[in-house]
């Protein structure tokens, strides 16, 4: 992957994906991967999901020398760090389905294009 927006959501998504407790999981995947990301680095179509995302994740004040998003996550109810997961594996998915059309669209090879398959070639006789 060449985006590093995107190897940061797919470390994240590895982390949610692995054992533990989904809370701490969480914690985790957001800390180490996602935390840093400027909202407006990211495009216009996830900046809403991602803005939304970071202020559940860091809506607590924190106490006694733990960060916002720590906070955050332990006082989340277990349903609440599963959907900030679900919102994580979303925006990762939508990045790959918008890479992945990009690229579509980018990997004409020109010298298939001036080629005419034989079957729409009429034949003189």
């Amino acid at each position: 992957m060449s985006d590093p927006h995107l190897d940061r959501f797919d470390a994240a998504v590895r982390i949610l994906a692995g054992d533990g407790n989904v809370k701490d999981r969480l914690l985790r995947a957001f800390e180490e991967n996602l935390s840093a990301i400027p909202d407006e680095e990211l495009p216009t179509s996830l900046k809403d999901e991602f803005t939304s995302l970071k202020s559940r994740m860091t809506c607590v004040e924190p106490h006694s020398g733990e960060g916002a998003i720590c906070a955050s996550v332990r006082k989340m109810s277990a349903k609440e760090a599963s959907r900030c997961a679900v919102s994580v594996v979303s925006i990762y998915g939508e990045m790959l389905r918008s890479r992945d059309a990009r690229t579509s669209l980018l990997t004409v090879d020109q010298d298939d294009a001036s080629v005419v398959p034989p079957f729409l070639v009429k034949s003189v006789s």
